[in-house]
């Protein structure tokens, strides 16, 4: 899958419903176990990136680290964002299958 195939379906996924930006609210969809795979900006910062990897890690939520900030924010059709969480089995199925 090609990086413009990979981020339409992210486009398409947040169209569905079933993603969730923002880092609190996917620090919360990764508590509550919602969460199915997160995906983090290549560009995110130091401090961020650690803590999105422990808290994947602790609670065994799979992580993608991919794309800037800006084509991240620009495939979902919002401003620049620096995590997304899939909350929905199929799309994070069809999105874990791209390896960078």
């Amino acid at each position: 899958m090609t990086n413009k195939n990979y981020f339409s379906n992210l486009g398409l996924a947040m169209r569905a419903g079933k993603l969730v930006t923002g880092e609190e609210s996917v620090l919360k969809a990764i508590r509550s176990g919602e969460a199915k795979l997160v995906i983090l900006a290549e560009d995110a910062a130091d401090n961020t990136s650690k803590k999105f990897q422990d808290k994947c890690r602790s609670y065994d939520v799979p992580l993608l680290v991919l794309g800037n900030r800006e084509e991240l924010g620009s495939s979902i059709g919002k401003e620049a964002r620096v995590t997304i969480a899939v909350v929905d089995d199929g799309f994070a199925r069809m999105l874990k299958k791209y390896r960078v």
